[in-house]
């Protein structure tokens, strides 16, 4: 004990590592350590404080998933009680046909198209010995139409509802579910693109690349009640993921083989006009130059004039210029990298306890004994903490 305390003394205390281990760390008080464990948190409460000057910045985490949930913990249910319910107000009703009249006579080329609706979420554990959790996305449909009509309405507070519970305060608005990729380049670079000033929404801004998943795409118009419901559940659970995917590729140019199977980390809504986006987390193979070159081979204008290549530092300081919903994207992803963080912690401190126990080190274990245990027998885990990560 006094040995593993000399040689950890600056690196942990037992409560941060897992029980096995602790048994064998020596029992003495955790040193404070405020700053580290505040950090995450009082960065968020600081990105919030700066957006605030700006209400369009500002936003509201509806759900975290720090772990980076692949797509089989992630399902779908798809049910016409998670459509929008119209509001009581008559006259407020009216007013979505007005604002989307006044719209098109502004620009006839705009498209009703249909959306998934954002209705909430629920959680479950798998049906196994790791009894893993997982993710169950409500969805219902809605329309461009309605959405222009109600979320981006002058009088939009006016559909919602007093009530701390999401999906209560928002049942008169359309609520579609947009998607936005944290993509992290080889050099470690993370993509953001500027929006050009012809859209209508935050011109200039700085955004994640995304849009929609597309119901279309699942060839779903409407509720159908003669078909198997589990099976378009499936179907529309694969579309979040693919979904993402396809944005990336249209956005910025990269192809989708140089792209990791994308990660679900939550859901954060911007507070103005209460938007929902669905973050994912991917990592691509191809550096920033590289992506900057496919990006300006493939860039459509008219959403975006600019790709940035940034650090996690620097993008810390574009908070103030980009949307709510895209300000929460990044926190989900800051959260993300400090349960990583954590991980990798842990998993290494337990490695060097085990190594001076059982007095051998992974080089040795593995010229001398390939079975994947060691000399006498113990279980042997690897050195590297990528190996426990889901990303």
């Amino acid at each position: 004990r006094r040995q593993w305390a000399k040689h950890n003394r600056s690196a942990s205390f037992p409560g941060d590592l897992p029980p096995a281990a602790q048994e064998q760390a020596p029992h003495r008080r955790p040193r404070a350590s405020p700053v580290r464990l505040r950090r995450p948190a009082a960065r968020l409460r600081s990105r919030m404080a700066a957006s605030a000057a700006d209400p369009g910045t500002t936003f509201k985490l509806l759900l975290s998933c720090p772990a980076g949930l692949p797509r089989s913990r992630v399902s779908v249910k798809f049910d016409r009680s998670f459509d929008r319910i119209p509001h009581s107000d008559a006259a407020l009703e009216e007013s979505i046909s007005e604002i989307w009249n006044q719209r098109l006579q502004q620009n006839p080329s705009l498209f009703n198209g249909t959306k998934f609706r954002y209705g909430g979420y629920s959680l479950h554990h798998k049906d196994d010995p790791n009894q893993e959790y997982c993710v169950s996305l409500h969805l219902g449909l809605t329309d461009y139409r309605t959405f222009v009509g109600t979320n981006l309405n002058p009088l939009w507070e006016k559909f919602l509802v007093p009530s701390e519970d999401d999906p209560v305060c928002c049942q008169h608005t359309s609520s579609p579910l947009g998607n936005g990729a944290i993509i992290e380049t080889s050099d470690e670079k993370i993509i953001v693109l500027q929006r050009s000033y012809n859209v209508g929404e935050f011109p200039g801004y700085y955004v994640f690349p995304g849009g929609h998943s597309e119901p279309g795409e699942v060839g779903i118009m409407g509720h159908k009640t003669d078909e198997d419901l589990a099976h378009l559940c499936g179907r529309v659970s694969q579309e979040m993921f693919d979904g993402i995917i396809r944005e990336v590729v249209e956005e910025t140019g990269v192809p989708a083989h140089s792209l990791t199977d994308p990660v679900f980390i939550g859901v954060s809504r911007r507070e103005m006009n209460v938007r929902p986006t669905a973050f994912f987390f991917t990592k691509c193979n191809i550096d920033s130059n590289g992506i900057n070159e496919l990006y300006s081979r493939a860039q459509d204008d008219y959403e975006s004039t600019k790709l940035h290549a940034v650090s996690v530092e620097e993008l810390r300081g574009m908070n103030q210029r980009m949307p709510g919903c895209h300000n929460g994207g990044f926190a989900l992803y800051e959260l993300m990298r400090n349960v990583a963080k954590k991980l990798a912690r842990a998993l290494f401190l337990r490695t060097e306890l085990f190594w001076w126990q059982y007095g051998t080190t992974t080089s040795e274990n593995k010229c001398g004994n390939m079975n994947g245990t060691y000399r006498n027998g113990a279980e042997y885990y690897s050195s590297d903490p990528c190996d426990y990560l889901p990303f």
